[in-house]
């Protein structure tokens, strides 16, 4: 997702002033004169007006001024759903994942529904949860080359998260090719052997 733009805005019929417009997978932010948060889920009467994006969300009415071709754009990205963990993690066409670890969280589980296999033959790719350094040399013995999904508890105070799962896996000559949100708790990151 990750669109932005400075932009004049209206809420409602008394707020207006300049903001930077953030669209991200889950909502629509306005920092700076007007400050808000609009969930994708609850925007409301999408259209476009020349070069102003207009929409409702919980009973306000919204304008952006993008300009004609961002307005359009922005429009098409609001009404298209955000892609599915299933989908940003590859198995949507019917790609098979090998599981190292427990799939403890149920966006995860989800996820990987019906989407596992056992050997490694056979599987496109291997998905690993990881808390700590032994669960990574566990994942690196057991997915041998197969592009890997490390998935990991997010934030800076975790003990074993990305930096160190970063490190460890390039010094090991992998690479890091694309990252998404697993969900509140996890992240995860793609790495191919270089």
């Amino acid at each position: 997702m990750g669109r932005e733009a400075l932009v004049h805005a209206e809420v409602g019929t008394h707020e207006t002033g300049e903001v930077k417009a953030l669209l991200e997978a889950q909502e629509l932010i306005l920092r700076g004169e007007i400050r808000r948060r609009f969930p994708r889920s609850m925007v409301g009467d999408l259209s476009v007006d020349g070069p102003v994006l207009r929409f409702s969300c919980k009973g306000e009415s919204i304008a952006l001024h993008l300009g004609p071709e961002a307005a359009q754009a922005w429009a098409k990205a609001i009404a298209t759903p955000p892609p599915s963990l299933r989908a940003k993690l590859g198995l949507d066409k019917g790609a098979k994942a090998l599981l190292i670890g427990i799939p403890d969280d149920p966006a995860l589980s989800e996820a990987l529904d019906g989407a596992l296999v056992d050997s490694r033959e056979v599987a496109a790719m291997a998905i690993a949860r990881i808390d700590t350094h032994s669960d990574l040399i566990n994942a690196l013995e057991t997915c041998a080359s197969l592009p890997l999904w490390t998935i990991y508890p997010k934030g800076k105070a975790v003990p074993f998260g990305d930096s160190a799962i970063r490190s460890a896996l390039r010094a090991a000559g992998w690479r890091d090719s694309k990252t998404c949100a697993v969900s509140e708790r996890l992240t995860a990151t793609r790495y191919n052997r270089v």
